[in-house]
């Protein structure tokens, strides 16, 4: 995903009849308590995230321990509609997981843009230390790699297609 701008005037509000926010030691508490609130909500996205992806886990390894089971028993006449169900869960799988990656940059950047009027900005120092994802040796960005997983299964599932295309051919 391209690095999106966030643009302070959609940031920060003005108050009614375009008078701008008092910056007064209110204006720091709702700041700040906004700002912990968002964090909360960037990690619970993320959490989230983690939920999807071991439900896909699980239901793509359930469907080939069902393709095991039934070629074990010779009875693989449908073993196609199985695999093209998981290639299917799969792919939906590799886009939630982009969409999560996307809403989770478009986070961080709003995060980065408020900790500027924060007295330190660990989350935009972090980053900072981690070469902003452009350095491997640093950091590989966790989607990069959970990515793999779901074309994974998708050769797994082709494999199965494949292979038992041929017989649901000599059956029909």
């Amino acid at each position: 995903m391209d690095d999106p701008e966030v643009d302070n005037s959609e940031l920060f509000n003005e108050i009614a009849d375009g008078q701008i926010y008092p910056h007064n030691e209110k204006w720091y508490s709702h700041l700040l308590d906004q700002y912990k609130i968002y964090v909360e909500m960037a990690d619970r996205i993320s959490s989230r995230r983690a939920t999807a992806n071991s439900y896909f886990l699980s239901v793509n390894s359930a469907i080939l321990a069902f393709v095991g089971y039934l070629s074990s028993k010779e009875s693989g006449e449908y073993l196609w509609l199985l695999a093209i169900a998981g290639i299917t869960l799969s792919v939906l799988w590799e886009s939630l997981i982009t969409s999560y990656r996307n809403l989770n940059t478009a986070k961080f950047l709003v995060i980065h843009k408020i900790e500027k009027r924060l007295p330190i900005s660990p989350y935009d120092a972090e980053w900072d230390a981690m070469g902003r994802g452009k350095n491997p040796k640093l950091y590989r960005p966790i989607s990069h790699i959970e990515q793999g997983v779901p074309y994974v299964f998708m050769v797994l599932h082709a494999i199965v297609l494949i292979r038992t295309f041929p017989v649901r051919v000599l059956w029909c």
